[in-house]
């Protein structure tokens, strides 16, 4: 009988180790997570051209941000944009979703509405309201206008919404965009109070940490130390353009027309010329690390994102230009700015635990009057003066004064209510308009831009209209520029064309996961995306349409 007992509890024994095995094999599935870094931090510097890499390479530290990447990182140095407008709104929403306006419905900053014929603002939001402040229209923001997911959302579809995700910047566009429709939080820069703020899209009030933030006015502290030239006489003078030129903007008054600047004199008057100052990119990298403490933002057990875009650099490059003592003081102070960020990244995450990755939303055209005294071709053209000079001309052909209806980017809108309701002849106007636009000479041509992909363009150029045209916010004709001739007014600089000068953009990555070195390879904006989604094993974007950049991670 024992014997029986025995062969029983055997048999028993024997049937239970393959459940045990198979349960075990279960829990320990259950419980191996997917290898990813602690921490993205996505840096975006606004208006930064490719060539200030190497060209201000000396200048900058060997601890600094730019060497730490470009040394310690992989480079993809031959990064462009493929769409037409390259601006802001479109940059920071490519990035973030590797897709183009065809797809994400951001037209440009602003665009003409062709279904509610009115123009729209690309982060306006009339449902929300301001938190953080009573200046009412800054606050009224959200990414709705946005129609497609961003890698951001992706994360947070990823980990069923553990991850947490957050944007800033001086702009609200570069806040509300990159951190997508499902990110918790995104704050901005109020420029009527000096405060970050964020919408009611997000929350209902600032959280304690940011109030208290705020209340140090911290912009007061900045402007109490000036902008005097950071690095030695010689070398802008070997680097760059003179000091002092008429056809630089003038930002901080008529009588500022050179360094120093006196900036002591806006405190507690106007928070808005911070945004022309280095001291925009200090605050906000301040900002960084605060929400990277109190968020407790890389410490949990999911992935976390920190949208990070510096502003102050395309305030500073439209105004002063490529060449301009401004310009190289702004890189060299940003170098120092940088490197601090990755040292409190290196202390508080640990090395090689985050990742970060570097690119621009755009980069920038020379000043046309600096390149006219080098014999260099440029000019410029205003988008209000066309428009008021092309609706006049149309008035003897049609009879009617008011046949456009908006010129955004070189992107001509049509009156289509008006030209319907009276039966006119819209291919007549588009013909009329291109014969009046190409004695201009600073045109080099005009398309339809719903016929582009046929056009007698270079394949890149065409394709980046198409990347760029939809229907429901995009113009009928795109006037195409002569190289050099930008969207300004009479003094400073622009960006928004075609040419690799506005295109040619940087992109570095950095930490957990990257490999060193780099590649001469044409990689594109659409491609930063597709290659995160592949580094952090999760899906790309709904719109992207880039190519994981390979050699970029290990």
């Amino acid at each position: 009988m024992n014997r029986k007992k025995n062969l029983v509890a055997c048999a028993m024994v024997i049937l239970t180790i393959p459940l045990l095995q198979a349960q075990t094999k279960v829990n320990n599935t259950q419980n191996a997570k997917v290898a990813r870094p602690k921490l993205v931090v996505g840096i975006i510097v606004d208006q930064m051209r490719w060539d200030y890499l190497y060209r201000f390479y000396h200048v900058y530290d060997p601890n600094g941000g730019f060497k730490r990447l470009l040394n310690q990182g992989f480079s993809c140095d031959n990064t462009l944009v493929p769409y037409l407008p390259t601006v802001t709104a479109v940059g920071h929403t490519c990035v973030y979703t590797g897709s183009v306006p065809a797809l994400t419905g951001i037209a440009g900053n602003n665009w003409f509405d062709n279904n509610t014929l009115k123009t729209v603002y690309c982060t306006d939001d009339a449902g929300v309201t301001t938190v953080g402040s009573n200046t009412r229209v800054a606050g009224e923001m959200s990414p709705r206008n946005l129609w497609v997911t961003t890698i951001t959302d992706e994360l947070r579809l990823a980990t069923n919404f553990k991850s947490k995700t957050i944007g800033i910047s001086i702009k609200d566009r570069g806040a509300i965009l990159p951190a997508g429709h499902a990110a918790n939080a995104a704050f901005w820069y109020d420029y009527q109070t000096g405060n970050f703020i964020s919408s009611t899209y997000y929350m209902k009030q600032l959280p304690g940490w940011l109030t208290n933030f705020n209340n140090k006015k911290w912009v007061d502290s900045y402007y109490e130390k000036n902008w005097a030239p950071l690095l030695p006489k010689a070398t802008y003078e070997a680097l760059c353009d003179v000091d002092e030129n008429t056809y630089e903007g003038k930002p901080f008054g008529k009588d500022e027309k050179g360094f120093p600047y006196d900036l002591s004199k806006f405190k507690s008057k106007d928070y808005s010329k911070i945004a022309s100052t280095p001291y925009a990119n200090d605050l906000l990298e301040n900002l960084a690390e605060t929400t990277l403490a109190n968020e407790q933002m890389g410490k949990g057990n999911n992935t976390d994102f920190l949208a990070v875009s510096f502003s102050s650099t395309d305030y500073i490059g439209h105004a002063f230009g490529p060449n301009s003592w401004e310009v190289l003081d702004v890189y060299a102070r940003l170098d120092k700015t940088l490197g601090k960020l990755l040292d409190y990244l290196d202390k508080t995450i640990g090395k090689n635990q985050y990742t970060v990755f570097l690119t621009a939303d755009h980069a920038g055209a020379q000043i046309p009057e600096f390149l006219a005294k080098h014999n260099i071709p440029g000019g410029r053209a205003d988008d209000h003066d066309l428009m008021k000079e092309l609706n006049q001309h149309l008035v003897t052909p049609f009879h009617q004064p008011n046949l456009i209806n908006a010129i955004w980017e070189f992107d001509v809108y049509l009156n289509h209510g008006l030209i319907d309701s009276l039966q006119l002849n819209q291919m007549a106007i588009e013909k009329s308009i291109t014969q009046y636009l190409q004695k201009d000479n600073r045109v080099l041509t005009v398309v339809n831009k719903a016929k582009a992909a046929t056009v007698s363009l270079p394949a890149s150029i065409r394709e980046m209209i198409v990347n760029g045209y939809t229907p429901k916010r995009s113009g009928d004709l795109q006037i195409i520029m002569k190289s050099g001739v930008m969207d300004a007014g009479k003094t400073g600089m622009s960006h928004g064309v075609s040419y690799t000068y506005d295109t040619h953009i940087p992109l570095l990555w950095y930490g957990w996961g990257i490999q060193k070195g780099h590649t001469n390879k044409t990689t594109y904006m659409t491609d930063i995306s597709a290659t995160l989604a592949a580094l952090l094993k999760i899906q790309m974007p709904s719109g992207c349409i880039g190519k994981s950049i390979t050699e970029v991670y290990q």
